[in-house]
């Protein structure tokens, strides 16, 4: 018979063949309730496990946590909780059955009762917040996010959302509420987003992978992201001021322990303690395969992990202080409640055995599962913790379930080497020690509780009981039985790779942990997963609904990347002395256009009178341009260097004498429209070499005020050439007179319809470029770059748009940290008043970044006394 293969047009280098590996017989007893595990990792984890006497120490004196209750409601598997609001000592959790159900503690019976059922999401639901209470909202509001791509919030009244936020493009795997209502949220789509109310404030993109964790630190303004390529970033006014790095896998959660610290947890096991100034504080070890899920206890730094191990671990003062296994395949979920009680939410799985019709002449035995979606609540208070009856049933339920030793921590398995019963006699040395025993022929597994003082069984092993292939009739690989090994030809002439398999596993963890091994292209995974399952002919024995499947496995599965005017002392000129010409400066100052001297600049700056306490300054009605000039120094300069250009790019005396009409025209009220050929030889001008072209520039900064040339060189036709050149004058190495020029440039093209519409359409981009010139030390410069900031925050006034509005607050958050000049600072905050008047969604979000105790300092500005005034009126504001 001819051996499957692997084919493609995508894939034609790979050739995948079955040889050798037959299907045994699958007549086993019970059924593997874990995936595949992280097992090069064991070594490390157990060397790193406390000792027995300080973990008897924290036992002690913390308390030991038992079952206060399991809560039944969902019908599978638990993915997101978030202690509540309301009431008091209650929680929310999320499933894949679709709904978000709000828990009220029933204190007569140590449980919890169903208060609130909410459906939003045509999908499963993955997490959940609580967004803090209100004047609108007193009892808060529950964010959840889902595999539908939204999110949706409800209020405690009603079971369909308040609204839905649509944005992403990907499952919502993360959601953190901070104060003022801002929501940040992350997303497999690789971005995290700023939400305020109902709508998206800014796009938060850096990442390569998913973001699997989101975090709002209690400073205004910064944000933590985590994310499957392996790095987390720390945010800042929404600009990425810092990535940490140290993790070996995908991270998967995040917790604030202070202002200044954090944990994470990852796929590699493990769980790291972080200062924001970048520094990694400590390693944690003890998992032994994915933590999903990491939560810290109010008012201390002891925290809570859950992970794929089946396993709930208590850190206290640094170890682990307590181990509890779940009778469940993925403990995804934990939270903490305020009084210090831990709720976990699992993938639980019921093990039912039927026979079915035979199959290729063999009567085989198969099993089907499915999620129970039970949430366990633990306690160490004596007052609520369960009854000696609900704690027996819990320990019946957990000896009960079953190991695969592949992925657990108990590495290779001889039954035959294993000691009996006896064996349990003998006390442990340390909190979750795991011990082997064989009794009547199977494999249990128990582990040591040091506050106990006993062995807890924690399940029976499969997969141990020494048989050889030929009396199993499975394939052994690596000492372990599978019931299947392909062997993979990734190309003709190179080496081929083993890949085992067994029916309990799932065929989309086996294809990324094989890939990952082999150190092959994650591109492969949908090949290699649909090779797995063709050969097998899908048989699995967990729940496969690929509708509710895990990031990494199914349908749903997690696919990388799947994506200035005067100043009172004028600066020096870069390139030229006192006296000399300077680009943007006057001896003969110039009247602007509309005939009225800017009121930010000039002798005719508008002084504000100490009479009268009315506010003169924002919001501001008309962009600020930069007027003024002196033609004659320009144009002696433009003259000089022209004789230094290339001889392709020199100027004729006719091109001269058209700049220098040009020039007339456009600084004076002349009812002449400069001509065509005027601005080709403009064009042809500010594409001079970077080291002369300034000049040019200075000509083009004055001449597109006029109507004409803004129409000319922002109109549709032009605009992205046209752009696209200014914006390379502001590369952060370029000439200082060349940025300067630029910039001036951009904030003049505001006086006309054409200008405007360009510096709308190009808001990204042109204020991604402007902001990089924030940490020179030009004040000409920040004060150019202060002015584009508030041009665009009147127009985004005019025109009430919020997100951009946000990036408008976050440019304004972040340059104000770092200039210095206080002209600058006055300009920023005329743009910040111009940006929150009339706009409490506006005030809201500037007060989430931090800007008011950023600008606190200018209110005792004595000179000039505009700073001081304009920054009491923005407060008053906020």
């Amino acid at each position: 018979m001819e051996s499957p293969r692997l084919l493609g047009a995508e894939v034609r280098h790979w050739l995948m063949t079955v040889s050798g590996a037959g299907k045994g017989c699958c007549c086993c007893v019970r059924v593997s309730l874990s995936r595949t595990s992280t097992a090069r990792r064991l070594s490390r984890a157990e060397a790193r496990f406390p000792a027995v006497g300080r973990a008897a120490a924290m036992a002690s004196a913390g308390g030991t946590y038992r079952l206060r209750c399991s809560v039944v409601g969902h019908e599978l598997d638990v993915r997101g909780l978030s202690h509540g609001l309301f009431p008091p000592g209650g929680f929310v959790s999320v499933s894949r059955d679709r709904t978000a159900r709000l828990w009220a503690p029933d204190c007569p019976n140590r449980g919890f009762t169903e208060m609130h059922s909410m459906r939003g999401h045509s999908n499963f639901v993955s997490c959940v917040c609580i967004i803090p209470s209100s004047d609108n909202y007193p009892r808060g509001l529950i964010a959840t996010g889902g595999n539908d791509h939204n999110i949706c919030i409800f209020t405690l009244d009603n079971t369909a959302p308040l609204y839905v936020l649509k944005g992403h493009k990907n499952t919502v795997c993360s959601l953190s509420s901070g104060k003022f209502g801002t929501l940040l949220s992350g997303s497999w789509d690789t971005t995290a987003k700023v939400w305020l109310n109902d709508k998206c404030m800014m796009t938060l993109q850096g990442h390569t992978a998913a973001v699997w964790a989101v975090k709002i630190l209690p400073e205004q303004g910064l944000m933590l992201t985590g994310s499957a390529d392996k790095t987390i970033k720390l945010w800042k006014a929404g600009r990425c001021e810092r990535t940490f790095t140290g993790h070996e896998d995908c991270v998967r959660g995040l917790a604030i322990l202070s202002d200044t610290e954090f944990l994470s947890c990852a796929n590699d096991a493990s769980i790291r303690r972080w200062q924001i100034s970048g520094e990694c504080l400590q390693i944690y070890y003890g998992h032994t395969n994915y933590i999903y899920s990491i939560s810290v206890f109010p008012h201390c730094k002891d925290f809570v992990t859950t992970g794929e191990d089946r396993s709930l671990r208590i850190w206290k003062r640094g170890e682990c202080a307590q181990i509890i296994r779940l009778p469940a395949q993925s403990v995804w979920s934990c939270c903490v409640l305020d009084n210090g009680d831990i709720v976990v939410g699992t993938r639980n799985i019921t093990t039912l055995t039927y026979q079915m019709m035979e199959i290729t002449f063999l009567n085989m035995l198969y099993f089907s599962a499915f999620s129970d979606g039970i949430i366990r609540v633990f306690t160490e208070s004596l007052e609520r913790t369960a009854s000696a009856e609900e704690i027996q049933a819990f320990e019946n339920e957990l000896s009960q379930a079953t190991i695969d030793p592949k992925t657990s921590d108990l590495g290779d398995i001889n039954a035959d080497d294993l000691p009996g019963r006896e064996h349990l006699k003998e006390p442990g040395t340390r909190e979750g020690q795991t011990r082997l025993i064989k009794d009547n022929g199977k494999v249990e597994a128990y582990q040591w509780s040091v506050s106990e003082g006993r062995w807890i069984k924690i399940g029976e092993v499969v997969g141990s009981s020494g048989a050889t292939q030929q009396s199993s009739g499975r394939v052994l690989f690596e000492g372990k039985e599978y019931d299947y090994v392909f062997t993979i030809d990734v190309n003709e002439n190179g080496p081929s790779y083993k890949l085992p398999y067994n029916i309990s596993d799932d065929p989309w963890l086996t294809a990324y942990n094989f890939l990952q091994k082999n150190d092959l292209n994650a591109m492969f995974l949908d090949q290699v997963a649909k090779f797995i399952i063709d050969n097998t002919k899908g048989q699995t024995l967990g729940n496969t609904d690929t509708g509710f499947s895990d990031p990494f496995t199914g349908s749903g599965r997690y696919v990388p990347g799947s994506s200035s005017g005067s100043n009172a002392v004028p600066a020096p000129d870069p390139f030229t002395g006192a006296g000399r010409y300077v680009p943007g400066s006057a001896s003969n100052v110039l009247a602007p256009l509309s005939g009225v001297v800017d009121p930010f600049t000039g002798r005719g700056a508008y002084q504000a009178t100490d009479a009268k306490a009315e506010n003169i300054y924002f919001p501001k009605k008309e962009a600020v341009t930069f007027d003024q000039a002196n033609p004659t120094q320009i144009l002696g300069k433009l003259k000089e260097l022209n004789g230094s250009t290339p001889e392709e790019q020199k100027l004729t005396e006719d091109d001269l004498i058209l700049l220098e009409k040009l020039l007339f025209v456009t600084c004076n009220t002349s009812a002449e429209t400069p001509t065509a050929q005027q601005l080709q030889t403009l064009w042809k001008a500010i594409n001079w070499p970077e080291d002369i072209v300034f000049p040019a520039l200075d000509i083009l900064r004055l001449s597109i005020r006029h109507p004409s040339v803004n129409e000319n060189f922002c109109s549709e036709k032009d605009s992205i050439r046209f752009s696209s050149h200014l914006l390379k004058f502001l590369s952060r190495n370029g000439k200082q007179a060349n940025q300067l020029l630029a910039l001036r440039t951009l904030c003049n093209c505001f006086v006309s319809q054409a200008g405007q519409r360009l510096m709308m359409s190009q808001r990204d981009t042109i204020m991604s470029h402007a902001i990089e010139l924030k940490l020179g030390s030009n004040k000409n410069i920040h004060i150019a770059l202060a002015t584009l900031t508030l041009n665009y925050a009147v127009w985004l006034h005019k025109v009430n748009n919020i997100e951009g509005k946000a990036q408008c607050l976050s440019v304004i958050s972040t340059v104000i940290e770092v200039v210095q000049d206080l002209e600058a600072i006055f300009r920023l905050l005329v743009a910040l008043g111009t940006l929150i008047s009339d706009d409490t969604n506006a005030v809201q979000l500037a007060k989430s970044l931090g800007v008011d105790s950023q600008i606190k300092k200018y209110a005792s500005v004595s000179e000039p006394a505009k700073v001081s005034k304009c920054c009491r009126f923005v407060l008053n504001l906020l």
